[in-house]
């Protein structure tokens, strides 16, 4: 089945250009004018991905993820944006979007970020990334390195035993069954816990509210805590894409977690390494 999106933009040439592109790209388009029937079609089709232009009559796509992430709704969304400030696009992340494309784009570039959007909701099918970088259907890791139990290994590289009854990864193959996944452990460091099962996170004992993209950034950095990681290596496990050097996609997503993160006589967790990315350790 193609993937769905929803694409609300204001400007008849740009949407139906758009609406051209990503329909021979393979995607199947639904398109339209402005925020309100967006919204009406977002709740009533439950689209793969929306698309969604910032300045619209009505309501404005800002307006529209906000509303749709009040209700829950976690469905991927890109914005559109001719406002080029950081101001502005920090306002869309913290409405709740998970990218944002600058007027005027390239749209092999919308194609890009769609691609890594897509990639991140589906991990496993598409061949992305978890939330904590690890490749798909690898057994996730506890903290310290130690990996879950049934089959994995513990602490030390010890292997650890299945549970009792429980059947191992050659077992299920032989009988023809793939693998059950083991449920992803919390992890912690610098203060910082994490359930990424619940998708929830704490500094000490306050919870933070992040976005999708902001919790598996975070989630990133807590799983590496104190190795240092470039840019590129965010980029790919995050987006799955690197937007090269001259993108400022990564540094808005870090200031936009230190804002959440940090407290007033606290130590920073979150430090910039200069010219090679960032780090997550205590002072």
């Amino acid at each position: 089945m193609p993937q769905t999106v929803l694409l609300a933009e204001d400007d008849r040439a740009i949407r139906h250009a758009l609406e051209r592109a990503l329909t021979l790209e393979g995607y199947e388009v639904t398109a339209v004018a402005d925020g309100v029937e967006a919204l009406a079609r977002a709740r009533r089709g439950r689209p793969d991905v929306l698309v969604l232009d910032v300045m619209m009559p009505g309501m404005d796509g800002l307006q529209v993820c906000r509303a749709l992430r009040a209700e829950g709704d976690r469905t991927p969304i890109l914005m559109l944006t001719a406002l080029v400030e950081t101001q502005d696009r920090i306002a869309g992340l913290d409405a709740g979007a998970d990218d944002y494309v600058v007027k005027p784009f390239d749209v092999e570039e919308v194609f890009a970020r769609l691609r890594a959007l897509l990639r991140r909701t589906s991990p496993v099918e598409a061949g992305g990334y978890g939330p904590f970088g690890d490749a798909p259907g690898a057994p996730p890791q506890a903290p310290g390195g130690a990996q879950a139990p049934g089959g994995a290994q513990a602490a030390g590289g010890a292997q650890a035993p299945a549970p009792a009854g429980a059947p191992d990864a050659a077992g299920q193959a032989a009988a023809g069954q793939a693998p059950a996944r083991t449920a992803e452990r919390p992890v912690e460091a610098a203060g910082l816990r994490m359930d990424p099962q619940a998708r929830r996170a704490w500094r000490g004992e306050r919870e933070l509210e992040l976005t999708r993209t902001e919790f598996e950034l975070l989630a990133l950095l807590v799983r590496n805590a104190g190795i240092v990681l470039d840019h590129s290596t965010i980029y790919d496990r995050i987006w799955g894409y690197d937007f090269g050097p001259g993108s400022k996609n990564l540094a808005v997503y870090v200031g936009y977690l230190r804002r959440k993160l940090d407290e007033p006589g606290a130590p920073q967790l979150i430090h910039t390494v200069r010219g090679v990315g960032y780090v997550l350790r205590e002072g």
